[in-house]
């Protein structure tokens, strides 16, 4: 999503107002929380100490104090940046969100620092002493820190380019690697801390929204079936193993998106928008999976055609190599996957993405906007079609744009020309009425 580099006075002094609103609401709030759940682990007697040996030979660094205390200062100008109400509005609640899930693990799982940190004077002492009048060793797990630094990495990162983006990388990596070296965090604060921001920026997206649809079609409740089972089976065994296995519970929420996309949610999962990008919360969080998807296409890929010709202006392929689309001249490129992103100046052509989950047909309605985005492609030149096989979701697209085309044709008689053309496409029977119900509704239109 592309903010506008300037606002209107009038916008600009509203979103600074509310933005003066907001800091009112969330400083007392963040000390208010923090503060009483830091005293009341003081007095606890269950609280637990989680600590790698490797630990012990961290450094400890005074000066990593000052990157460490910068936060603050981010985390008040960031609502002041925020150039839509949405955008302003999104992070405040990101930044709520941040304190009470933090405050609810730190009630439900105390841990503490076991460090002794070293006598520090100077400014480094004072800054040190400043902190330890409100922050007392407990509040670990999931570091609110880290949380934070994520949530506002990412508005900085939106609006900052060039030199400044550069330096925004530097200091954030320096804030987080001072949650160390200045001994107020074990490791395991940064992992779950990281895990906890990045969810946070999934579940609350800025550029993005939620959609509840669910499908009609039966292998749309089985797939949910099986991720279903997948993301449980990979929570069953981290909580039997425990450990470093705890880490399956990220390939375990990964797959529960994935399931809650066949359920209802559909592509808005992937977080895909029309220019290819795709949120870099989504990537993290769905990276297990996409892992496994990438896996599987290599393998299926290797039975199949690269592309094939359909019509003298119509190509349809799998995930096209950048090398493909040179020597193929084509004017345009359509994509139809939802799970994978569009790799930086991949393609040098018109490029438009209409993300549509995999293994499912389009409704009525999204074959007919997608036949419109074809049409207007083809009016330019040449396209290339795809999703990521070429063989179910853009043959679909494709079957419509040529029933729309050609009047004397039928359903049967594109699948032949497609089938011809690219033998493995691939037709459910829901396909096949997804495309009759959208012949019925919108071909003569």
């Amino acid at each position: 999503m592309k903010y506008p580099v300037q606002l209107p006075s009038e916008s600009r002094q509203r979103l600074w107002l509310t933005a003066s609103v907001w800091l009112l609401f969330l400083a007392p709030f963040f000390f208010m929380t923090y503060g009483q759940i830091n005293q009341f682990t003081a007095q606890r007697n269950d609280v637990e100490v989680v600590v790698f040996s490797w630990e012990q030979k961290l450094p400890f660094w005074p000066w990593t104090i000052i990157p460490y205390w910068s936060i603050d200062l981010f985390y008040g100008i960031s609502l002041f940046i925020c150039t839509t109400r949405r955008e302003q509005w999104i992070h405040g609640w990101r930044l709520v969100t941040a304190s009470l899930i933090a405050c609810t693990g730190f009630l439900l799982f105390p841990l503490e620092f076991s460090f002794s940190r070293p006598t520090t004077d100077g400014i480094f002492g004072w800054l040190f002493t400043q902190l330890e009048r409100f922050d007392l060793p407990y509040n670990q797990a999931p570091s609110l820190h880290i949380i934070l630094l994520w949530l506002l990495w990412l508005r900085y990162a939106t609006h900052l380019q060039g030199y400044w983006r550069g330096w925004l990388h530097v200091w954030s990596a320096l804030i987080a690697l001072s949650v160390l070296t200045t001994w107020q965090h074990h490791f395991i604060d940064m992992i779950t801390g990281f895990a906890v921001g990045v969810i946070i920026s999934y579940l609350l997206p800025i550029s993005h929204h939620w959609q509840w649809q669910p499908s009609q079609d039966r292998y749309a409740r089985k797939l949910f079936g099986y991720y279903a089972m997948g993301s449980f089976l990979f929570t069953l065994m981290a909580y039997e193993l425990g450990g470093v296995f705890w880490m399956l519970l990220w390939p375990a929420i990964s797959l529960l998106m994935i399931a809650l996309g066949y359920a209802g949610l559909g592509s808005t999962v992937f977080q895909k928008q029309p220019d290819g990008r795709m949120s870099l919360s989504a990537r993290w969080l769905l990276a297990p999976y996409q892992l496994g998807a990438w896996l599987a296409y290599l393998w299926f890929r290797r039975q199949i055609s690269p592309y094939d010709q359909i019509t003298e202006s119509i190509i349809l392929g799998y995930l096209p190599r950048q090398s493909d689309i040179a020597s193929l001249n084509t004017t345009s490129v359509f994509d139809l996957t939802a799970e994978w992103p569009r790799k930086p100046d991949k393609y040098e052509k018109r490029y438009i993405c209409q993300p549509q989950i995999d293994l499912l047909p389009l409704t009525p309605e999204e074959l007919q906007s997608a036949v419109c985005t074809l049409e207007k492609l083809h009016q330019k030149g040449s396209v290339f079609v795809h999703c990521t096989l070429g063989l179910s979701r853009s043959a679909m697209v494709v079957a419509a744009w040529l029933l729309k085309q050609h009047p004397e044709y039928n359903i049967t008689t594109v699948m032949n020309i497609l089938r011809k053309a690219r033998p493995l496409v691939t037709f459910r029977q829901a396909h096949l009425d997804a495309l009759a119900q959208w012949e019925s509704t919108y071909r003569h239109r």
